[in-house]
């Protein structure tokens, strides 16, 4: 499990351990928060396509689907 800080996740960089449509590598470009300014979701962009993907940030953790950094 990796252990994150919500609030320091922006433009942090990832990689899917089971890469789909040859998107690997992703960059976090946005923090989506809630009415008391906690970090609820985020917004990651796919380096090869730039398509955007929102997912909570608690996915982020999972380490079998993603590790820190650009592997």
């Amino acid at each position: 499990m990796n252990s994150l800080n919500p609030s320091k996740l922006l433009n942090s960089k990832w990689t899917a351990t089971q890469p789909r449509h040859k998107e690997k590598h992703f960059i976090v470009t946005k923090l989506l928060r809630n009415e008391e300014e906690q970090v609820v979701e985020v917004v990651i962009e796919a380096i090869h396509s730039n398509r955007e993907i929102i997912l909570a940030w608690q996915d982020l953790k999972d380490a079998s689907t993603w590790k820190m950094g650009w592997k």
